[in-house]
């Protein structure tokens, strides 16, 4: 005879589910949740892309707005629906450099699920500065705190052991100012090519009274090989910017569609999650020539099978054998039922099956 009465169960149970209600993640949203930027910027029109050709597979995905790759590092690791996300491919090895033993764990379970297009580093400076090392003891614009700019300035300054005399956070159309002027020596910049605000520099190159300051400025190479562990190779010229005149070697930051790895499928809830990101990986395949046709323009750059930097490959999206469609594992159900489970058991009680 169980040392509890029945009584006492249906307490514990209630107790329990009460507390459940709080901690089941996902619970109050339908859908699979996918973190990606500002709702003006790219990753999340991907979002919305990737939402539609998802849906006839049966998974519903909630595209979900951010402040950028960090921040989604952030959510997925924590208790909110947000399963997958994109990212600036160059946060692994930011994570991987981390000093905090828990940064590197995440770093360890974070799969690629597709690469996408690249986002091209501009180092804006006067032209005291050649190379990346020049700016050692200099004044460099990394950013805004926690921003993509700022992740890959953190990144590129570990790597090749530059210290600047300050790093200064700043929104980028306010730095370029500050680099036209003098007050700073040097710009991070990093986003696809080409980029609106330096394509505006050249409208104000053509008035006088600023035609004087671009005398002593330009985008400064970026050909160092330890950079190219990481990045890719790539370059931008006066197709890009027609007031640089001339072609500037520099390296690229992939956009990429990421998540943690379920391919374990330890528990129900991996399980789900495994079948979605099969289903997602399956949708943006076979679809990939639509999305090209109808998605945003930058589809048009993306290769499915290129190799990114030290990321590991996600099983689950490249499973060809498990859908999404049919039947599905209710997750808050299921997390329900083992978390009740391992936490009654310590009772000697088991109450669900």
């Amino acid at each position: 005879m169980n040392a509890y009465s029945i009584s006492t169960r249906i307490k514990i149970v209630v107790l329990l589910l009460i507390g459940l209600f709080y901690l089941t993640p996902a619970g109050a949203e339908e859908g699979v949740g996918m973190v990606t930027g500002s709702k003006t910027g790219t990753y999340y029109q991907f979002g919305k892309n990737i939402a539609e050709v998802a849906k006839p597979k049966g998974v519903d995905i909630l595209v979900k707005d951010s402040k950028g790759s960090i921040d989604n590092i952030k959510r997925l690791n924590s208790r909110e629906n947000a399963a997958f996300g994109i990212v600036q491919s160059d946060v692994l090895g930011f994570l991987e450099r981390s000093k905090s033993a828990e940064m590197q764990t995440v770093a360890k379970r974070l799969r690629l699920i597709f690469p996408f297009y690249n986002e091209e580093v501009h180092l804006f400076a006067n032209k005291s500065i050649n190379t990346f090392e020049d700016l050692q003891g200099k004044r460099l614009v990394v950013g805004e705190k926690e921003s993509g700019n700022w992740l890959t300035s953190t990144n590129l300054l570990e790597m090749t052991g530059v210290e600047p005399a300050e790093q200064v956070y700043m929104p980028p159309k306010e730095a370029a100012v500050a680099v036209l002027k003098g007050e700073v020596d040097a710009m991070i910049y990093v986003a696809g090519k080409p980029v609106t605000l330096f394509t505006a520099l050249g409208n104000l190159k053509e008035k006088p009274d600023f035609a004087p300051l671009f005398d002593n400025i330009h985008f400064v190479p970026l050909e160092d090989t330890i950079m190219l562990r990481e990045y890719a190779e790539s370059g931008i010229g006066p197709e890009d910017y027609p007031w640089i005149g001339a072609p500037v070697s520099t390296i690229a930051v992939k956009a990429v569609l990421m998540s943690f790895d379920f391919s374990s499928k330890r528990s129900a809830y991996f399980q789900q999650r495994c079948q979605d990101l099969a289903g997602i990986g399956q949708a943006i395949r076979a679809n990939i020539d639509q999305l090209k046709k109808t998605g945003h323009p930058k589809w048009n750059e993306v290769d499915l099978d290129a190799e990114v930097g030290n990321w590991q490959r996600d099983t689950c999206s490249q499973s060809a054998e498990t859908g999404a469609k049919g039947s599905k594992t209710d997750i808050s159900k299921e997390l329900e039922k083992l978390l009740l489970n391992q936490l009654i058991l310590k009772q000697g009680v088991a109450l669900v099956n």
